[in-house]
């Protein structure tokens, strides 16, 4: 399964990365709008540090999903450790 994180940062894209195998996903970190456009394809789930990022960018990845029908999991904060509660939430 396939995740896309939106948001964060730049310094802990590794381990957003190492968290979401840890639960069978695999993850693309995207942190800054530049790198996002036309990239996010068609994940099946699509994961926002509501904190860390624009408002502009958050509507244009929530758009992209859904259009392609992925589910949105809004986290506020963007440390490991709220990830790591969010997905075990979902599990």
């Amino acid at each position: 399964m396939s995740a896309v994180i939106i948001g964060g940062n730049e310094r802990m894209e590794r381990r957003y990365s190492e968290v979401c195998a840890d639960f069978g996903w695999k993850a693309k970190v995207y942190t800054k709008e530049s790198s996002l456009r036309g990239r996010v394809g068609c994940p099946d789930l699509l994961i926002v540090f509501t904190n860390t990022v624009s408002h502009k960018m958050r509507m244009a990845a929530v758009k992209e999903a859904k259009k392609n029908g992925s589910e949105i999991l809004h986290v506020n904060s963007s440390s490991v450790s709220a990830l790591h509660s969010a997905l075990q939430a979902m599990a």
